[in-house]
């Protein structure tokens, strides 16, 4: 008889495990797709059933044979109702409907080179296969992993579903093509930036950073960076915002060197102001500002997240800013502490007596010459640069002729165009001296504008 019980539970047991397998084999389970030794990424999402919609999408893309290759990839595969919501939402009727270029550029969004478990991702960008970037750069991917795993407007609802070729995560939505403001909208540490731009229903940042006729360049504050900006020259929030964006130009961070930009911010007479870039140690922005995570990349432009607001500058934010310009700041600071130099220039535009054109002499230039230990006579001289109450820029000056211009010292400069000898411009100082050239134009701070120049100008010293 106990033999007999024994046999039986036996049996019992073994109907029960077999019914266990039969049930995890269930070919319908669109969660726990079944999977084959050797399935491929389109494998599992042929046997998926509610990746059909995605199947359909790399068919018409012919992107099957490029997800059957070795990889490894990882997808971030959008179930059906993602993509029936994602054409509707664009006014298409099926993935027949959607253009190819944009069909094989939404898909590549959603494939990653290399294979990505979810344990393996952390907070930051990564970037997709799709070249829809500014010169095919690559697009990038906002993971936020703070409460489960978020690609930019996507939450993985199933993770790690191993392929012989990579690794799939199931999401909620299709991965849109983002501009330069979806990405803003992805990263919770450009809120305040966000904030900014749409203070008081303000539409003017949003529209311009999502036009795709058009290319930006977006040096964005993280939120660290706004908590700790007081405006202390109380200047238009907008005019600063707008210094942050360089307008018909991706410049991505393997293609800056040390130069002045043009951004998208004014001084009073609607000249666009100039940010100067240095790349001895990284990436610093008018010397105040550095960058800390490049080229995040939209379909129209790349952002830059910067560590600090960076203001309106002054005249003298350039020449502190730019390592050129070393010894003539020296030479305002040190060498002149009699004379308030950095004050006077810093002078807000309207006030008495900004703004200023400034003519900057460079490292190269004060080698050249001895320069005074006399404090009154170097003043003299740092003031025969300077010419008060007016923004000059080149523009401004008498085309094939000379225009003259009156210093803060008191003489007079001769500013003749064209210039000679590789020069923008000829410059006669107050003494005489000629063969001074021009040779860097129109470097333009909230308060005035800046022209380099390859010597020092001396004014008359007698008079």
């Amino acid at each position: 008889m106990k033999k007999f019980l024994k046999l039986k539970s036996i049996f019992i047991l073994t109907i029960l495990a077999t019914a266990f397998v039969a049930c995890s084999d269930d070919d319908n389970d669109p969660v726990n797709p079944p999977m084959e030794e050797g399935d491929n990424i389109v494998d599992l999402a042929v046997a998926t059933a509610d990746l059909s919609n995605l199947v359909a999408a790399l068919q018409e893309a012919n992107l099957v044979s490029t997800l059957e290759g070795d990889g490894p990839f990882t997808v971030f595969a959008p179930t059906n109702a993602a993509f029936e919501a994602f054409l509707t939402d664009n006014g298409f009727a099926s993935v027949e409907d959607v253009p190819d270029d944009i069909l094989t550029a939404v898909l590549l969004n959603h494939v990653v080179s290399g294979e990505a478990v979810s344990t393996s991702l952390s907070t930051g960008y990564i970037s997709s296969l799709s070249t829809a970037g500014p010169d095919d750069q690559a697009l990038s991917l906002y993971v936020n992993t703070a409460n489960g795993v978020q690609i930019n407007n996507a939450t993985v609802s199933t993770a790690d579903i191993d392929a012989t070729n990579g690794v799939v995560h199931i999401v909620d939505q299709v991965i849109g093509l983002p501009n330069i403001v979806n990405h803003a909208l992805f990263n919770e540490n450009l809120s305040e930036l966000v904030g900014a731009l749409t203070a008081d229903d303000n539409t003017t940042f949003t529209d311009l950073l999502s036009q795709t006729e058009e290319v930006f360049t977006v040096f964005a504050p993280v939120n660290s960076g706004f908590a700790s900006f007081e405006n202390p020259a109380g200047n238009d929030i907008n005019n600063v915002l707008s210094n942050h964006v360089i307008v018909g130009a991706a410049a991505f961070s393997g293609g800056l060197s040390n130069s002045y930009q043009t951004t998208a911010a004014t001084n009073g007479d609607d000249d666009a102001i100039s940010l100067y870039v240095n790349t001895d140690d990284g990436v610093t922005l008018n010397g105040t500002s550095n960058v800390a995570i490049a080229d995040i990349v939209a379909t129209n432009g790349v952002i830059h997240a910067v560590d600090n607001v960076i203001d309106i500058p002054t005249v003298v934010t350039f020449a502190l800013a730019d390592p050129n310009f070393s010894t003539l700041v020296t030479a305002l600071t040190e060498l002149t502490p009699a004379t308030p130099f950095a004050d006077v220039l810093s002078t807000a535009d309207g006030t008495d007596p900004a703004p200023f054109t400034v003519f900057a002499p460079t490292n190269d230039a004060f080698a050249a010459i001895t320069i005074p230990e006399d404090e009154d006579t170097l003043t003299a001289i740092l003031n025969h640069h300077v010419v008060g109450g007016a923004n000059v820029r080149s523009g401004d000056l008498t085309p094939d002729g000379t225009t003259p211009a009156t210093t803060l010292e008191g003489d007079d400069i001769q500013i003749s165009l064209p210039g000679t000898d590789g020069n923008i411009a000829d410059v006669v100082d107050g003494a005489g001296n000629d063969g001074i050239g021009i040779i860097a134009v129109d470097v333009q701070a909230g308060n005035g504008v800046i022209h380099v120049l390859n010597a020092v100008l001396i004014p008359n010293l007698e008079n």
